[in-house]
């Protein structure tokens, strides 16, 4: 008992704190869940690479771009600086992007500049009928809406469960938050907030992680 005691102490105490102090801006110490097990993507969607992609046993960042893809190019390089880059390591971190058939071409420009200055492994921009991503995203029982191009300009959390985490309830000051999704084309949203909540949901997987591995040594 004594033994697991120490354990414990050396591997998950650690983490706790980490999880606390590095909330700079979110006070929540877990990330709320807003919409639980959402549909996986349809596996009759294709991708660049002709390969499939899923939410499951992943940690996501989902984007629905719309139609304009290139002309928000500048987003998706704020996006990579901000929050890819700093978190691409982490094995099982993935970005996806659901857009309309026909944006291909502009996708791959995008992948491709994206490619000369970071490994691009963990992107997949997945393409559909825009009357598909538009019954997909009311499944998703958000509040924010898809524009007249089947696109947003905010980004969604989903966890290995596939549930999208946000801000929900009262803070641990006892403040009153909500927030479903983070808006890409702000600089200042993506290194505040959005930063501080993907940390927070990485930090209860690192945890986990080191929980089994404590356990595996008792």
């Amino acid at each position: 008992m004594k033994k697991k005691f120490v354990l414990i102490v050396l591997f998950v105490l650690p983490l706790v704190v980490y999880m606390f102090f590095a909330t700079g801006v979110n006070s929540f110490i877990k990330l709320p869940v807003l919409t639980k097990t959402i549909s996986d993507i349809n596996q009759n969607w294709h991708t660049l690479d002709g390969k499939k992609a899923t939410f499951n046993n992943k940690i996501t960042i989902v984007g629905f771009p719309g139609d304009s893809l290139f002309q928000k190019r500048g987003s998706f390089f704020l996006l990579n600086q901000k929050i890819y880059n700093r978190n691409h390591e982490f094995k099982d971190f993935q970005m996806v992007f659901i857009a309309p058939d026909g944006t291909q071409k502009q996708a791959q420009e995008i992948l491709s500049r994206l490619k000369k200055l970071i490994d691009v492994s963990g992107y997949h921009f997945v393409f559909a009928p825009k009357n598909e991503i538009n019954v997909y995203f009311e499944n998703l029982k958000l509040k924010g809406k898809l524009d007249q191009n089947s696109g947003t300009n905010t980004v969604y959390i989903i966890d290995k469960e596939r549930n999208i985490r946000g801000r929900k309830g009262k803070s641990v000051q006892g403040d009153e938050e909500y927030r479903e999704g983070y808006d890409f084309t702000s600089s200042s949203e993506l290194h505040n907030e959005m930063t501080d909540d993907v940390k927070i949901v990485l930090a209860e997987y690192r945890l986990a992680l080191k929980k089994n591995s404590a356990n595996r040594k008792i």
